[in-house]
Order: structure tokens, then C-alpha cells, then sequence
């Protein structure tokens, strides 16, 4: 049997976490109805300088995927395999195990987030600060929704974005946040996010998440969609690196169940 901690269980999961910055997001989707895609110019106020910039991104209303994934910290690897599912801006549910037995349970809602470690009967219910300490990124419901499904958020009102066009009909948009320098690579050609880079010089600080192997997903008009994703974050303790590869993904109107009930004699921890 296989054990780790509920941090690394956590981090594991929660890979989609590692995002930008705490900001209230302004969707960039307009609805189309369940099962479909649709170019995104950006709202009014937000990047009015970009006209060039066109993401695409999804726009289907509920998400069933499963698939491996690994985590490595401080030496410390494991592969599991998990579960996603995902109601469009409502909740995230997650699950990791391995030889069929779950080791841990996430549930995101755009105010709370909860974690059941069934290793160590224990669980976890709280707000977003949780997962800002554990991962050192501020992070928000609409930051883990984005980065799930590889769509694009724009620049906050009041900052200054920058476009620029790279070999391979890619465009790189950089801007700053806070105290953190934020990139996100497009393939024009496709209006899909293929990269998201946050750094942070003072601190010493970076994170990479690199999308790859897209595929279309028929539900949603063909819409490519990646089917792997690859985390690097940097810190002065070291590089804690992850991978998530989707076996099987499905999206629609379908309404899925988000099962999360504590167990009787599990204790709570902060």
C-alpha cells in the first residue's frame, strides 16, 4: 500500500491551482450553449489594446475526465490515477487513488474547498487561503476553472499587456500582477492556450504550465483540447515538477454527481 501526506496528496490534485493571482476574472466566454467553442475578444476594459489577440475557449457546461497523473516533492514521486469532473463555474470535483483504492477527494466551489485523506482519516474544509499557503500562489475558483481546462483570462483592468508574434504562429502576452510577471503563450492558428508562465525575480520564484497532445472533442465542435499538462514551479527550497495525462475526456450538458461526505471519526485539520 502506498502512502503520502495530505499536502502532497493535495498539491497533487490541486496542480490546476498554480495560477496567476487572487483577482475576481471577468469570463471571457460567451455563451454559446453546451457542447460548444467560441472565439472570445476580449471584454471592453479588459486589453481594449490587443485587437489581434483572439482566444478561443470552452464553452461546454459540464466536464468528465480521467486519467494518470504525477507529482514530484523533495525527491518524494507517485503516480496515481484520478477523476475530474467539473460543472462550469458551480464545482470541481477530483479524486486520486491507485490498485483501486481512493487516497484522497477534492471538492472546489467558488467559496470553499474541501479534501478528504482517506490514509489519514482526516479532511480539510475552508476557503481559498488553504490552497495559497500550500502552493504559495494566491489562487481563486475561476483561476483552478481556467487552468483545468486550458482557457484564457485576460489581463486585470488597469495593467498594461504586451503582444508579441513568435516563430510557429504563436503569440505571447505578457503583463504584470501584483508582484508577479504573468505570460500566456496562444497558437493563433487555434486561439488555445499552449503556455502559462508566472514569475516572481524578488522571491526567486517561477511556475510553467505547459498544455500539449490536443485532441478535438467532438462533443464541443472539435474544439482541441489538451490531453496533458505538465507543472513546473521553482522555489528557493527546490523544484516540485507535475504531470496530468487524460485517458479519456468527455463534455456536455449531461448533469454529473459531485459525491462528498466525510466519513463518521475523521478528524479535521487546518
Amino acid at each position: 500500500m502506498f502512502s503520502y501526506r495530505l499536502p502532497f496528496i493535495s498539491g497533487l490534485l490541486a496542480f490546476t491551482l498554480l495560477s496567476s493571482c487572487h483577482r475576481k476574472v471577468v469570463p471571457t466566454t460567451t455563451a454559446a450553449g453546451p457542447g460548444t467553442s467560441t472565439p472570445v475578444a476580449a471584454p471592453q476594459g479588459m486589453e481594449p489594446s490587443l485587437p489581434a489577440l483572439k482566444p478561443v475557449n470552452t464553452a461546454f457546461e459540464f466536464l468528465n475526465a480521467k486519467g494518470k497523473a504525477t507529482m514530484e516533492l523533495k525527491g518524494d514521486k507517485k503516480t496515481v490515477s484520478i477523476s475530474v469532473r467539473m460543472q462550469r463555474d458551480k464545482a470541481i470535483w477530483m479524486s486520486a487513488g491507485l490498485a483501486g483504492f481512493e487516497g484522497a477527494r477534492v471538492l472546489l466551489t467558488p467559496d470553499s474547498v474541501r479534501v478528504i485523506n482517506r490514509l489519514e482519516n482526516t479532511y480539510f474544509a475552508g476557503g481559498y487561503d488553504y490552497l495559497s499557503q500550500l502552493l504559495n500562489v494566491p489562487v481563486s475558483f475561476a483561476d483552478m476553472q481556467a487552468l483545468l481546462l486550458g482557457d484564457y483570462l485576460p489581463a486585470p483592468a488597469g495593467s498594461k499587456p504586451t503582444l508579441e508574434t513568435e516563430a510557429g504562429d504563436k503569440q505571447r502576452v505578457r503583463y504584470p500582477r501584483q508582484n508577479v510577471s504573468v505570460e500566456r503563450l496562444l497558437l493563433a492558428t487555434t486561439g488555445r492556450v499552449q503556455q502559462l508562465k508566472v514569475s516572481e525575480a524578488a522571491q526567486k520564484r517561477s511556475l510553467t504550465v505547459d498544455y500539449g497532445d490536443f485532441k478535438p472533442l467532438e462533443e464541443a465542435a472539435g474544439l482541441p483540447f489538451a490531453n496533458n499538462l505538465n507543472v513546473q514551479a521553482q522555489q528557493p527550497s527546490g523544484a516540485t515538477t507535475a504531470s496530468v495525462s487524460y485517458s479519456k475526456v468527455s463534455v456536455g450538458s449531461t448533469p454529473l454527481e459531485f459525491p462528498f461526505d466525510v466519513p463518521k471519526g475523521f478528524k479535521r485539520t487546518k
